[in-house]
């Protein structure tokens, strides 16, 4: 019998020995078989380590909403996986190895249903290469108290979430700085109702993303989970840096702050990484350069990009405040694009409240304002009707403008939400082409549970 089921034993029978003499006296010689079946049913329906060195913690979100949209001439409803924070299951734990040092892993798998940033008018739930499970994090680290802590395997970097940082928690809902989450793939319309590239939406539509980041949507400065290295430094006041290098040649740095003062909360971070390999099948990027693939004579991208954000909240009051910013340069697009804007930036911020104010949970009530000024990006997955040059995207301007509200039910680990978002886009193309899209407003409402 193992050691296991010997504890098990040992505490089923302090059970019986608490019970009334009646009960005890009427223990046979078959107490012991029934204990074991009563244990085995036990462990058919309890989670098991693989061993009892390493701890083991399960944990996870389910995110689900209703998402109702208009782009001037069609209108839609669907039910979408939220991806400002989708459906996700987690493994991770540690195991000390001395009084100095312990060894640690995460496992964690995002789960999409119809997906929030990549369904379009033709494509309602933006499947099948953007739906299912896909890999987040599979990582194991050694960590030390004085020394701090090296990650190898598929994670975040120092440029992580770096654009986004959030002490309210309306990230759950929808990010102020990361506009693609919510309806990111809505090909833009002309005012006759065309898209960017003609009556039907086909391949190369300028959509709501493509003027934010070509392939990826991501914010300029804003970094990405990929293979990697990674050392983040011991907490010092507040303060840890990171720094990590990993997908063929992407390296970061950064430094992240969280803190109380004086009744305020505030968390806060910057980052800077430099890219030089090609985006497209097979390759694995930190973040995407304008330029997307190989130059002429075999070389490859090369880019850089600086970005961060701050989060204050007044603890007695509720009122809060992000603000967050960043910039993206591609340091050769001019070699494809002789004219082309090189620089990317963006800006954001959210105001709000969050309040106690009924017995359920905490209410919060949140206004957001995201501005991109893109540049030229030399892909043509994004064009103004046709595959030369002249066609692609020169310069763009996305104003989005939200208002939402999250209710917690701290009994349930839940919070629910509704939010209303008005988007507004204009581009140029290389060949002096100007378009005013027609602008997109979306509905969203649903809810997050966490287990």
């Amino acid at each position: 019998m193992t050691a296991g089921r010997l504890s098990l034993l040992a505490a089923a029978g302090l059970l019986l020995v608490g019970g009334t003499s009646a009960q005890a006296a009427d223990l046979g010689g078959d107490c012991c078989a029934d204990l074991e079946e009563r244990i085995a049913e036990l462990e058919a329906t309890t989670a098991r380590k693989g061993n009892r060195k390493v701890k083991l913690e399960v944990s996870g979100q389910v995110n689900e909403a209703v998402i109702f949209w208009d782009d001037g001439f069609e209108d839609n409803v669907g039910v979408y996986t939220n991806d400002a924070s989708r459906t996700r299951f987690r493994f991770k734990g540690d195991a000390k190895i001395n009084d100095e040092w312990k060894a640690g892993y995460l496992l964690e798998v995002g789960v999409r249903g119809a997906n929030s940033k990549r369904f379009n008018q033709d494509n309602p739930t933006g499947g099948p290469d953007n739906t299912g499970l896909d890999l987040r994090h599979s990582t194991w680290y050694i960590d030390s108290k004085r020394l701090g802590r090296v990650w190898i395997g598929l994670t975040g970097g120092a440029g992580e979430s770096i654009t986004e940082i959030n002490v309210a928690g309306t990230g759950d809902v929808a990010k102020y700085s990361d506009a693609e989450d919510l309806g990111g793939d809505l090909a833009l319309r002309r005012s006759n109702g065309d898209f960017s590239n003609g009556p039907t939406l086909g391949t190369g539509a300028i959509s709501i993303r493509r003027l934010i980041r070509a392939g990826t949507g991501n914010q300029p400065g804003e970094g990405r989970r990929y293979n990697m290295v990674r050392y983040d430094t011991p907490e010092i006041f507040g303060f840890v840096g990171t720094a990590n290098w990993g997908a063929d040649d992407t390296w970061e740095v950064g430094l992240r702050y969280k803190g109380e003062f004086a009744g305020f909360k505030m968390a806060a971070g910057i980052a800077y990484g430099e890219a030089t390999e090609q985006t497209g099948t097979g390759h694995t990027v930190g973040f995407e350069c304008a330029t997307g693939s190989t130059l002429p004579g075999g070389r490859q991208p090369e880019c850089h990009q600086f970005g961060g954000s701050i989060s204050v909240m007044h603890e007695a009051t509720g009122l809060y405040t992000n603000f967050a910013a960043g910039i993206m340069t591609d340091d050769r697009i001019r070699e494809i694009i002789a004219n082309a804007e090189e620089d990317h930036k963006f800006w954001a911020i959210e105001v709000g409240i969050q309040q106690k104010w009924i017995p359920l949970g905490k209410t919060t009530v949140f206004g957001q304002y995201y501005n991109n000024d893109g540049g030229t990006f030399s892909s043509s997955s994004a064009t103004f009707g046709g595959a030369n040059p002249a066609d692609r995207v020169l310069n763009s301007e996305l104003d989005i403008y939200s208002l939402g509200i999250m209710q917690g039910i701290d009994a349930a680990a839940m919070n629910i939400y509704a939010m209303y978002r008005h988007v507004e886009a204009e581009a140029n193309s290389v060949g002096g082409e100007h378009v005013q899209f027609e602008d997109v407003d979306l509905f969203m409402t649903g809810a997050i549970i966490k287990f």
